[in-house]
């Protein structure tokens, strides 16, 4: 617990500083949460056009579904506002040789180098997300249901460390490749695939994609889980399936970004 505490207040203060620095250039702060404004307004009218001439999309109703854009969307900014920034300028690092001063400091090394800084211009995703989410539970007339709330906070938490956990391992290769623009594409390939409900594989062509990418690659667990055990099915196996997948993705990506540092060689070697 000790530990844990020092690596919070850790987080905090690297927080408050990225947050000083950002208000350094507060036009280009409101210019970047502007853009995520425009964007989340963009995909609401997108969806709202489709359910106009629909009443059921792959099974989900057009609250439900307003529910799942909204966990989608925060979960997304949580990731962006922590991770995304310090994961794209890891080659960087390797390129310039600077991953060097960050090695050397006493401190876990994945946790300096992928919670450095913090993009607060898209820390407002996470709280506009959340108010969708209220929106839709609002409008769904939802009865309070400890245990589904339990459930979304737990699965939500598991499909953000899912998400960190592909980044990681695409930040990684950076180590070998040093450019890794293309890496990163694929990223928002993963992304593009969680922020689509699971069931619009079902019954067509695409079915094996849906498996792949729910029990091979569970990036489609990222918003699914957590978004079906709020506002449709609480399926007990999934979610055990979730954490145990969330686990397993964890402990693998960081064997595998340990690896990446020791084959790391320095400027200065």
């Amino acid at each position: 617990m000790r530990i844990l505490a020092k690596y919070l207040r850790l987080l905090g203060s690297l927080a408050r500083f990225t947050l000083a620095r950002e208000m350094a250039f507060r036009g280009n702060f409101l210019v970047k949460v502007s853009v995520e404004v425009i964007w989340l307004g963009i995909m609401l009218a997108f969806y709202e056009t489709i359910f106009g001439r629909t009443k059921v999309l792959a099974g989900w109703r057009k609250d439900e579904f307003l529910f799942f854009v909204g966990c989608f969307f925060a979960l997304n900014g949580l990731i962006e506002m922590l991770f995304l920034e310090n994961c794209n300028d890891f080659a960087e690092l390797v390129r310039t040789g600077d991953l060097d001063f960050l090695l050397i400091r006493p401190i876990d090394e994945q946790f300096l180098i992928t919670c450095r800084r913090v993009d607060w211009a898209t820390a407002p995703n996470v709280l506009m997300g959340a108010a969708v989410m209220g929106i839709a539970l609002a409008r769904m007339h939802w009865q309070f249901d400890p245990v589904r709330v339990m459930a979304f906070l737990a699965t939500f938490a598991c499909g953000t460390a899912i998400a960190y956990s592909f980044m990681l391992v695409l930040t990684a290769f950076s180590v070998w490749m040093v450019r890794n623009q293309s890496l990163m594409e694929m990223w928002w390939l993963f992304s593009s695939l969680a922020r689509y409900p699971k069931e619009i594989f079902l019954g067509s062509r695409a079915e094996p994609l849906g498996f792949l990418f729910t029990f091979i690659l569970p990036i489609l667990l990222v918003a699914n889980v957590p978004a079906n055990a709020m506002v449709r099915t609480l399926n007990p196996p999934m979610v055990g399936f979730t954490l145990f997948a969330t686990a397993i993705l964890l402990w693998a990506s960081r064997k595998f970004f340990q690896h990446a540092l020791r084959s790391y060689r320095s400027a200065s070697s």
